[in-house]
């Protein structure tokens, strides 16, 4: 892979650099992130274009054990919680306006949940130990640790059915999935959990059963920077426990805005009363998007990623046979917050991919 490329994985950092500056500048500068995001991203996609080409089937090997793009995800752990500690600091002592406020919050989201979900959701997928663990502390700055469980053990099991709560059907708005995939999404990793000690034989109540720790962690860590600001400024602030919850909650919708747009209407064909066929990858929706790629580590080449769940970002190749989001993620989030202009973009794109795929079959 080319050094451009390389280093094009770390343009994700220049998101919350964006953040920082324009809280500093003040005022309107607090918009910048959400411009860069849902305007120049697309744009730039655009006027480069889409990335088609997989890495050399001789050098996939070489590629993924490639500590490079490893050390980057580390890299962001570190820095993502830093990151946090810093907005949730200046936030508390600066006086802000409500739109300085709100902007900054949801500008503070793109980085951990646009960017901070998509790592932890990479490095989740590995078997080392510690990549699990840094997947599980993204996930606690941004309450929705459970979600380390639900999705490798329910989502990439059930994905493209209708037993899959983060799978949005046909004709169904972002809204009314939101609420499905967060509610149920929660209540199915209890119960996989929950069947994961009855076979080890272990109680559902004890220091075993990781959904206990998965569910206080977030308001410990919570609890511990709204304690930490008010000794330091020497009086109690409820502000860094607001900021805390609030970006959580729109970086977690920002991943199920992803979750919405990556599977929107594609159905596994059911073989009998329990089985459906195996996951391909023409049940997700696929992006080569060259730029917004980079900024997500690949995450658009979402259905190799389902066909070869623990193969590294790096190394994701593009299928022909996948069926081909129009945009980018960037592009496509922001349409799924607009139902009428997501039915209108997404509706003849599903049929005729249906249509397709009858033809094929036929």
């Amino acid at each position: 892979m080319s050094w451009l490329k390389k280093i094009g994985y770390f343009s994700a950092f220049i998101i919350p650099a964006l953040t920082i500056l324009g809280f500093y500048l003040g005022g309107i500068a607090n918009i910048s992130t959400l411009i860069f995001v849902y305007a120049l991203i697309p744009a730039i996609d655009v006027a480069v274009g889409r990335d088609y080409n997989n890495i050399p089937k001789q050098a996939v090997k070489a590629v993924a054990n490639d500590y490079y793009y490893r050390f980057i995800t580390y890299c962001w752990t570190y820095f993502q919680l830093a990151f946090l500690i810093w907005a949730v600091w200046v936030v508390s002592t600066s006086q802000l306006t409500i739109f300085e406020w709100v902007t900054f919050t949801i500008a503070v989201s793109l980085s951990t949940g646009g960017i901070g979900i998509t790592v932890a959701h990479e490095l989740g997928h590995k078997k080392s130990k510690i990549e699990q663990f840094y997947s599980k502390v993204l996930l606690m700055t941004v309450s929705y640790m459970h979600f380390f469980i639900e999705h490798n053990k329910g989502h990439h099991v059930r994905v493209s059915t209708p037993e899959d709560p983060a799978t949005s059907r046909e004709n169904e708005s972002f809204y009314a999935f939101w609420w499905r995939s967060v509610t149920q999404g929660y209540l199915s990793a209890w119960e996989i959990e929950n069947k994961r000690l009855e076979r080890k034989k272990k109680s559902k109540f004890s220091i075993h059963n990781q959904m206990i720790w998965f569910t206080l962690l977030p308001f410990l860590f919570g609890f511990t920077l709204t304690f930490s600001v008010s000794v330091m400024i020497g009086e109690f602030t409820w502000i860094p426990l607001a900021f805390y919850f609030a970006q959580s909650f729109l970086a977690f919708s920002l991943l199920e805005a992803v979750n919405y747009v990556e599977h929107y209407g594609l159905r596994r064909k059911k073989l009998d009363d329990q089985r459906y066929e195996r996951v391909a990858p023409h049940h997700s929706w696929n992006a080569n998007q060259m730029v917004s790629n980079f900024f997500l580590f690949q995450l658009q080449r979402h259905s190799d990623h389902h066909f070869n769940a623990i193969k590294r970002y790096q190394v994701l190749d593009n299928y022909e046979t996948a069926p081909q989001l129009p945009a980018g993620y960037p592009t496509m989030i922001l349409l799924a917050h607009f139902p009428p202009l997501w039915f209108r973009v997404m509706k003849p794109k599903l049929q005729k991919w249906n249509d397709l795929k009858s033809a094929r079959s036929a």
